[in-house]
């Protein structure tokens, strides 16, 4: 049986909005599970409906970047789709890195949407190869005054025990543990390393060691267990159609 994918659009234009929801519900893997214009209905919707995928307006009068925020905060296991124009670029690169998992410009066709909301629904990052260069130039120029410390205290506590899970268990091993799929773990991870600033789940396991985040069932040499058929990258893939991969 063909999975439905959930999905709801919040944006400040009721035409763009109208037209994002046609698109989706010609979809027949795709159900619309809420609409709204502002962050206060972003966090509605997110509470009430629980869709797999929420895109979000960059011109909420809210700002799309605080509502990114927010429901990252409340509902870690939503996938944001971030649509906006270049305009934002720089900050499009700051949300990014600090876990958006999509972004496209408001000009994508339909067929790009759809194939982002899929992307994201199987926990696959989609960004839009025009921002990729300034993305990698943003990356690499783009100061980490952080201290370890406060990066660790922007995780959820479920985000918390899984960081202290990497020293010495895989992706299986921590789901069969927490009774979570394997693919939800991954999700987490990936999470995991956009907010503490780490490029792989080995640089996440070696901050977790750094910061004395251990858990109890791992031994006491704190083993970096690394599942290769599972590594976490910030790799951004495309096809040579441009199309999202």
């Amino acid at each position: 049986m063909l999975k439905t994918i959930r999905v709801s659009i919040v944006d400040d234009q009721p035409l763009f909005r109208d037209g994002v929801i046609h698109t989706l519900k010609t979809q027949l893997d795709m159900e619309v599970v809420g609409q709204g214009a502002s962050k206060r209905d972003a966090m509605r919707i997110a509470q009430e409906s629980t869709p797999d995928v929420i895109i979000i307006g960059m011109s909420l009068p809210d700002d799309g970047l605080e509502t990114f925020d927010a429901i990252m905060t409340s509902y870690p296991l939503a996938k944001v789709l971030l649509l906006s124009d270049m305009s934002d670029e720089d900050r499009i690169c700051e949300a990014i890195t600090r876990g958006l998992h999509g972004y496209l410009p408001k000009s994508t066709g339909g067929a790009g949407l759809v194939d982002a909301v899929r992307a994201l629904d199987q926990g696959i990052g989609c960004i839009s190869p025009t921002l990729a260069p300034k993305l990698l130039m943003y990356k690499q120029t783009a100061p980490n005054t952080s201290k370890p410390r406060d990066r660790l205290k922007t995780l959820t506590p479920r985000e918390r025990q899984i960081l202290s899970m990497l020293t010495g268990l895989s992706n299986r091993q921590i789901g069969d543990k927490l009774e979570l799929s394997e693919g939800t773990v991954k999700y987490y991870v990936t999470s995991i390393m956009n907010k503490i600033q780490v490029r792989n789940r080995v640089e996440a396991a070696l901050f977790a060691r750094s910061q004395g985040v251990t858990h109890q069932g791992c031994d006491e040499e704190y083993t970096i267990s690394v599942d290769f058929g599972n590594l976490d990258t910030n790799v951004v893939e495309y096809r040579s159609d441009n199309r999202l991969s």
